[in-house]
């Protein structure tokens, strides 16, 4: 007897569509226990899917996926989603090589309409879809649901700002895993939330109003305040009334005898404009270790389903994010003015442990990360020396903020930025790819990169050390390279490099954690009787210029190795050699950076190889620069 006699039966919500509602609760709960087998097996995000299971299974029961548009945001919640879609047999295959990817993405399912990766997109991108849709004339429905922590960005308010200033029929779900209803409480919640979605309760409403509008103003104003004041007091909708959306709820997320008549309650309706359903439910919901322990689950290694215990191969070196967590809490120690700034990612980016230490100079502002530049660009006006740490990716979001409110001022604000480069598993959506192009252009910024842990201890050192102009350093996700770490960093020359090796025409001069390849890299030339100078750059800006043109002036060929895109480390160097008449010989310089396209989940060294920049690579560069057979490129297994 097959263990998901209900699920397996389901190919496309078409399947799931035609069950009877009282199968459905069995059916969620073999869709949780699916969800707990394969995220043991593949690691990735736990908690939040099991948070949806029976949202997940009351949406695709009650709207005609995919014509209906449903609209996951951030996508840590969609694996249940992806099992019910079709995805089920390649679920064991994510966030792998090849796989499917850990959030919605538009080329893997049409079930996916828009893809995710950061937070709070959905009401945005669900209302260019229902405005598009009411463009064309049509009748489907489009659905976003969005967490409370996705609502805290600015983004999700200028979405329902406007969104409550038009008529277009849109659907918004706000997934609210940080309170609870109890029993009695969530009884009354789910009957006022069924009255509230229905035709009939529409119709009662425009009733009272209109005779409301037959008394005297004064009689008809305190009319209409004493049935919005009601509903505030009841539902706690006032916000999203007062933005022009109708809100239902709040109702438990977990019984699907609340959600189901509430879902299509709207769906049947025929008003128009947008409706906000607040619906309750609690991450790792239904599995007792991860709704213990939510963070911890929220993203999982392997682990073992019985107990928990996750699988966590032993480190053979600590992580940059660790190391730069380190650093930061020594500076600190010595100096009462260092505070640090997160955007809802207090573990991700290390700043946990020092808000452990220095609970009082730590400060999480939500996902909201053009707030956190500007907050910071406040603090640091007033005399305090903030360190903005946050994600590459997430960084984007906060550009205009850094070049007005920041460089603009040349105020002294530090930024850490974490997941630079290549990031494996989570793929194009959180590469860090373009952050030495986008922070190179703007002017006195200082912008370093360490090759290895060490040298990250010594720029966070130099990073508080600058206080007349905005800094940033980056470094990448994962462990270290071992290397001895010192008690505290070292502030560092501003703009200068080190020299590591000296060789013959060849010349690496790389910027980050691509110093290890590279000299593998010069290993594998002087095998081939090729010893090859290598220098770590540390700054991208401002540029090591007499190490530049030492290594220009003595070399017939020059390489610069990073990761990142087109338009950085590599185009200041030729900007560099171009001005300086280095250009104008016989130099032979190469830029090598990530390849100009998004590069897909997969292991880092993978992903690295994928881009061209691993040893093999580097050397293969060297030879057909000097123009070296093609089958001396072969031997080296370029």
């Amino acid at each position: 007897m097959t263990r998901f006699p209900l699920l397996d039966t389901i190919q496309s919500p078409a399947d799931l569509r035609r069950l009877a509602p009282e199968q459905l609760r069995p059916l969620a709960d073999e869709l949780r226990q699916e969800l707990i087998e394969v995220v043991s097996v593949t690691g990735g995000h736990l908690g939040a899917g099991l948070g949806v299971v029976e949202l997940t299974v009351a949406l695709h029961h009650v709207f005609n996926t995919p014509d209906d548009k449903l609209i996951w945001d951030v996508g840590h919640q969609a694996y249940p989603h992806k099992i019910l879609t079709g995805r089920r047999a390649r679920m064991r295959t994510l966030r792998q090589g090849g796989g499917l990817s850990g959030f919605t993405k538009r080329s893997e399912s049409p079930y996916d309409p828009f893809g995710t990766g950061h937070s709070s997109t959905s009401i945005s991108a669900a209302l260019g879809m229902a405005v598009g849709r009411d463009l064309k004339g049509g009748k489907n429905a489009v659905v976003a649901v969005i967490g409370d922590g996705a609502m805290s960005a600015g983004m999700a308010f200028e979405a329902l700002n406007n969104a409550g200033s038009m008529d277009s029929r849109l659907v918004v779900i706000l997934n609210d895993n940080d309170m609870s209803i109890a029993p009695p409480v969530g009884a009354m919640s789910a009957y006022l939330s069924r009255l509230l979605s229905s035709n009939s309760y529409h119709s009662l409403r425009h009733v009272m109003k209109d005779v409301a509008a037959m008394f005297p103003a004064p009689l008809e104003r305190a009319a209409k305040r004493a049935e919005e004041f009601a509903r505030g007091m009841v539902s706690g909708g006032t916000l999203f009334e007062e933005m022009g959306f109708y809100y239902v709820g709040p109702v438990d997320g977990h019984r699907l005898d609340h959600l189901l008549p509430v879902l299509k309650n709207v769906r049947d309706s025929k008003q128009r404009g947008p409706v906000l359903i607040h619906v309750v439910t609690k991450k790792g919901h239904g599995y007792p270790p991860a709704e213990a322990a939510p963070d911890k689950y929220h993203g999982v290694s392997k682990f073992d389903v019985v107990t928990g215990a996750q699988s966590k191969p032993k480190a053979n070196a600590p992580s940059y994010t660790a190391v730069f967590s380190r650093a930061l809490i020594t500076e600190a120690a010595e100096d009462p003015g260092i505070v640090a700034i997160t955007a809802a990612m207090p573990s991700g980016t290390g700043l946990d442990t020092f808000a452990e230490r220095f609970p009082e100079r730590c400060f999480d502002v939500g996902i909201a990360e053009q707030h956190a530049v500007t907050f910071a660009a406040g603090l640091a006006c007033e005399g305090f020396k903030p360190f903005c740490a946050l994600y590459s990716s997430f960084l984007q979001r906060g550009y205009d903020q850094l070049v007005h409110d920041v460089a603009l001022q040349h105020l002294p604000v530090r930024f850490a930025i974490d997941r630079a480069g290549l990031v494996g598993a989570d793929g194009a959506t959180h590469a860090g790819s373009f952050d030495l192009a986008f922070l190179g252009c703007i002017p006195d910024m200082v912008l370093m990169s360490p090759a290895d842990e060490a040298e990250l201890m010594h720029m966070v050192a130099t990073a508080a050390a600058i206080d007349d102009r905005p800094s940033a350093f980056r470094y990448p996700r994962g462990e270290g390279t071992g290397a001895e770490l010192p008690a505290r960093g070292q502030v560092l020359p501003i703009g200068q490099g080190r020299l590591l090796a000296e060789g013959g025409k060849i010349a690496l001069l790389s910027l980050g954690t691509r110093l290890e390849e590279c000299l593998k890299a010069a290993q594998d030339l002087a095998a081939l009787g090729l010893p090859a100078t290598v220098a770590d750059a540390r700054f991208a800006k401002p540029l090591d210029t007499g190490l530049i043109r030492q290594l220009a002036r003595h070399h017939a060929v020059l390489i610069t190795v990073e990761e990142g895109s087109m338009g950085g480390f590599g185009a200041q160097v030729a900007h560099f050699l171009a001005h300086d008449g280095l250009l104008d010989g016989a130099l032979r310089f190469r830029p090598m950076t990530l390849p100009d396209r998004f590069l897909d989940h997969d292991a880092p060294h993978a992903q690295y190889d994928a881009a061209g920049l691993n040893a093999r690579h580097i050397v293969a560069q060297a030879l057909a620069a000097l123009g070296m057979p093609d089958g001396l490129v072969q031997a080296t297994g370029a």
